[in-house]
């Protein structure tokens, strides 16, 4: 992070505000959340350059049809990658958090 902090004003939806106000930290919780559109962002941007274009309808596509083959699994095999895709996410953010900043 830098050592320049800006403050900023902005407005937000009322659910958006509610959501904030259950933040200990909002700041935090907003760099967050735009750090991570910016990933998302940069990650598109390189599938196009590598000609790889994202579409609403082929998002829809690939959905339903995770959505057929979830439905396929049992509750006991969704429960079990759900919490290993939850670990690997709290592993990975508190990797993050160990890095010295930049």
């Amino acid at each position: 992070m830098t050592s320049a902090m800006r403050k900023l004003s902005i407005s937000v939806p009322p659910d958006v505000a509610e959501r904030l106000e259950h933040e200990a930290n909002a700041s935090a919780y907003i760099t967050q959340a735009v750090r991570d559109r910016m990933r998302l962002d940069a990650l598109n941007a390189e599938l196009a350059h590598q000609g790889i274009h994202i579409t609403e309808q082929g998002v829809a596509e690939a959905r339903a049809r995770r959505a057929a083959v979830e439905a396929e699994w049992s509750p006991e095999r969704r429960t079990a990658l759900r919490e290993r895709a939850r670990q690997h996410a709290l592993d990975a953010a508190a990797d993050t958090l160990d890095q010295p900043a930049a």
